[in-house]
């Protein structure tokens, strides 16, 4: 059972990111202010939920919460700033996105670093703890999906359509055959060593 807030008093906003730990896209956050008796039995981290039930998820969320904000830094400011620091920034932008002003942040993770005066709260797994953070791992997730489905439609070979960008054996093999594309983390080093081909865009 997913706890409805961290705190009673102060208008709470969870956080999450998803995309973190991808070859290739953005890295998309999401922020969501929850109503504190919101309930939804399928909710949880988006990881343990399938992507029917996520889609679901992501039109009750968007249209019962108080107030929800996605945002995502694109691959090349990853490259230049570090994933960490691009996932916080993320989160930055969808908290400063928000139509309701939070007064405490639940953020999924270990690692965060102030936004404005607002007081906030790492929560390792909190994803799998609190309602608001579940609802923001979930809509940072679907919308991250969607964009990679359309980014597939550029490069149809990497088979982002299913593995959004995550370093799949299908993925790894098409880096491994025809190299890197425009929208890959170049400073993850996931290219072979005798591999520097750079596929021009398709379709």
């Amino acid at each position: 059972m997913l706890s409805a807030y961290y705190q009673e008093d102060l208008i709470e906003a969870g956080c999450d990111e998803a995309g973190r730990g991808c070859y290739a896209g953005p890295v998309f956050a999401a922020a969501v202010i929850l109503p504190k008796d919101f309930y939804h039995p399928l909710l949880n981290d988006s990881k343990q939920v399938s992507e029917k039930n996520r889609l679901v998820l992501k039109d009750v969320i968007e249209k019962n919460a108080i107030a929800w904000a996605v945002a995502k830094i694109e691959h090349d400011e990853i490259d230049k700033i570090n994933i960490l620091k691009a996932s916080i920034k993320a989160m930055h932008l969808a908290i400063g996105k928000l139509t309701t002003q939070p007064e405490f942040l639940l953020i999924d993770g270990n690692r965060f670093q102030k936004y404005q005066q607002i007081p906030h709260q790492c929560i390792i797994k909190g994803d799998g703890k609190f309602a608001s953070i579940a609802a923001a791992s979930i809509l940072a997730k679907t919308h991250r999906d969607a964009h990679m489905k359309k980014l597939h439609k550029k490069f149809p070979a990497y088979n982002w359509a299913s593995n959004k960008g995550y370093g799949t054996l299908d993925h790894r093999n098409a880096i491994a055959a025809i190299g890197l594309c425009k929208y890959h983390r170049k400073s993850f080093s996931i290219l072979p060593k005798e591999q520097t081909m750079f596929p021009e865009e398709e379709g």
